[in-house]
């Protein structure tokens, strides 16, 4: 998509003056603010009902504006960004002095990402700084993957929405840790451990000291309709049960919709974990707004091409089963 260069200057505008404004990436759309206002930085989170402690993504246009935001630049992170960038990666590094709490959640390290979205890079240039956003929506609730969802969730809390239709990922960067010390990956993505570990060398799991990231909540990407996991073969067995009690449900399946839950709403993303990723959250909404008494979702494999969907799943039935009553027709 061609960014309209008024609506640009428009939106950097905006920015300078301590607003908001949602803008697409490849991965979701995100709630920006000037990263060095900590007054805008604070709307964000009023906007969002974001808890402070959880820090942000400062989103750059390229590796050398990167460096103005840490204190040091590990080799392995300068490798990283230069296969990535721009691109659904996040670097976790240490902060450089100026960086403010707000931003970073009041830990030592910020996160960085330059985005290949065109109008992503276009509002970059034209601001000429970094845009410090988190997915734009409200916290814990599905990401938003087009300019419709952004006005859904947020309305007139934020003062422009840039829309660059459908995100082309449609699920949040991967992000790594990077020290002197090695690399840990902190929240899975569209490129994966094998991606990082080929160009950076190995990539550990999280330890205990490990940064607070974006996304990492255990209940987390949720709808408000109560969603359950179901290996393949239980999913048939629930819903047909659910049904046969009169019960509304809604189904999202790896495979089509047999003739016994016909009566059920029925929504089918294929095998491709690409294709699947990038209409996750559109379908999520879908199925959130469909009037259900509850969602049913057939666990996906448990292959590193899968992983970074298996891990909202997991985390969006956490939080939309969060006080949800025991539903007592379940095997």
């Amino acid at each position: 998509m061609t960014p309209d260069p008024a609506l640009i200057e428009r939106a950097a505008a905006l920015l300078r003056a301590g607003e908001l404004v949602a803008f697409p990436t490849e991965t979701v759309y995100g709630l920006g603010a000037d990263a060095r206002n900590p007054k805008a930085v604070a709307r964000i989170f009023a906007a969002k009902g974001r808890p402070p402690t959880h820090p942000l993504i400062v989103h750059v246009s390229d590796l050398r504006a990167a460096t103005a935001w840490v204190a040091e630049m590990p080799e392995a992170a300068r490798r990283l960004a230069a296969a990535f960038w721009p691109g659904p990666l996040t670097l976790v590094l240490p902060r450089a002095g100026f960086v403010a709490d707000a931003v970073t959640g009041g830990q030592p390290t910020v996160a960085l990402r330059a985005p290949a979205h065109p109008v992503a890079r276009a509002l970059l240039a034209a601001f000429g700084d970094g845009i410090a956003a988190p997915s734009a929506n409200r916290y814990g609730r599905i990401s938003p993957t087009c300019a419709a969802h952004v006005i859904e969730e947020l309305g007139d809390r934020v003062a422009l929405v840039l829309d660059g239709g459908d995100s082309a990922v449609g699920l949040e960067s991967t992000i790594v840790g990077c020290t002197r010390t090695g690399l840990a990956l902190l929240r899975p993505g569209s490129i994966s451990r094998s991606q990082i570990a080929a160009v950076a060398g190995p990539v550990d799991a999280p330890g205990e000291a490990a940064p607070r990231v974006p996304g990492s909540d255990r209940a987390h990407y949720a709808p408000r309709t109560p969603l359950r996991l179901l290996e393949s073969g239980e999913l048939r067995e629930v819903a047909g049960i659910a049904l046969a009690a009169g019960e509304k449900i809604a189904v999202l399946a790896r495979g089509a919709q047999p003739p016994e839950a016909s009566g059920a709403v029925w929504r089918q993303l294929g095998p491709d974990a690409a294709d699947y990723g990038r209409r996750l959250y559109a379908t999520l909404r879908e199925l959130d707004a469909a009037g259900v008494a509850r969602i049913l979702v057939e666990r996906v494999p448990g292959t590193e091409a899968w992983a970074a969907i298996d891990d909202r799943l997991r985390r969006a039935a956490a939080g939309a089963n969060a006080g949800a009553a025991p539903l007592a027709d379940t095997p």
